[in-house]
């Protein structure tokens, strides 16, 4: 038995015992698909939850005179978790190549900012690109590791998800922005304006349990920037990279950053797209038949999308 099949079962018998609870009454219910968004979130941060409790490890535990420098144990540890996670198929290859591709994009601008002053790594190490430690790129595709896993796990489809080409074209722009500010004008403010206009329209669809839920999905790109912050926090604070305000002492993280990796997560968002192709509700991928909604999930899917059934809110979309 293979340990994704072992954990489905673990799941599947934790679910036969708990829902008799959850159904004896709307608050449990509600209370229980609390638990599950939370349990499902949990797990989708996997990758990264696991590196940063490296990181809060080794700041308190790794001796200082270690023959292995602890970036480079980070180095170890960080492609030892992605083995396993591939092994154990609890994350799938189509989903590890995109996730490489946003982890070289992440450590080719490492290389930049550091060259240019912007923070640095203050720690010796061998695995390493100029000034940037190899494990640096692991914390890039960790996010990439969340949206794919979160993705999977909540089922997530949209309603008025804008033409496939205008995500793209943003997050390019915001890319390159993140270099060429240090040389021209810095347009990131239009950059935020550029994605109101894009996704305002958009609503996430996801299912915690077996109701379908709907949340906007700027706010929803908010939330992830705003978690990756907080773990931005916990890794200065581990003195795994300093900003230039930090060198006389640790200090929190400026709210400014959250801006940036609110652009930087845009661009995992739609890399990943390319294996989890943004579809409407109601309608599966490319031209495969979608099976008929079960009649006591009809109601949920009006409650999430506001149309008469799931057809008609995967064709008020137009998109898939």
């Amino acid at each position: 038995m293979s340990l994704k099949t072992w954990i489905k079962g673990r799941v599947s018998a934790f679910d036969a015992s708990a829902r008799p609870w959850a159904e004896r009454g709307r608050f449990r219910a509600y209370a229980y698909e609390f638990l599950l968004f939370g349990l499902k979130q949990a797990w989708a941060c996997l990758f990264g939850g696991s590196l940063v409790t490296l990181l809060i490890a080794t700041h308190l535990w790794w001796p200082t005179d270690a023959p292995l420098a602890r970036y480079d144990f980070l180095v170890v540890a960080a492609v030892a978790l992605q083995v396993v996670l591939l092994a154990t198929r609890l994350e799938r290859w189509d989903e590890a190549l995109v996730i490489l591709v946003f982890h070289v994009v992440g450590t080719l601008m490492e290389v930049f900012k550091t060259a240019q002053g912007s923070w640095i790594y203050p720690e010796p190490s061998l695995l390493r690109l100029g000034g940037v430690p190899l494990f640096s790129g692991f914390m890039y595709a960790a996010i990439g590791s969340y949206i794919a896993r979160i993705w999977r796990l909540m089922g997530l489809q949209f309603v008025g998800y804008p033409p496939v080409w205008g995500p793209w074209l943003l997050a390019l722009a915001a890319y390159l922005n993140f270099f060429t500010h240090h040389y021209v004008l810095d347009v990131r403010s239009a950059l935020f304006v550029v994605s109101v206009m894009l996704f305002a329209p958009t609503w996430c669809v996801f299912t915690p349990d077996r109701t379908p839920r709907r949340m906007p999905l700027l706010a929803g790109f908010v939330l992830v920037a705003l978690f990756i912050w907080i773990a931005e926090n916990v890794g200065t604070f581990t003195a795994a990279w300093v900003y230039p305000a930090q060198r006389d002492g640790w200090r929190p993280v400026g709210l400014g950053k959250l801006g940036a990796w609110y652009l930087l997560m845009l661009l995992s968002f739609v890399l990943v797209s390319v294996v989890h192709r943004p579809r409407a509700p109601g309608r599966d991928v490319a031209t495969r038949p979608v099976p008929p909604v079960p009649a006591q999930a009809r109601t949920g899917w009006r409650r999430a999308t506001g149309s008469r059934s799931p057809g008609s809110a995967g064709a008020a979309s137009g998109r898939s």
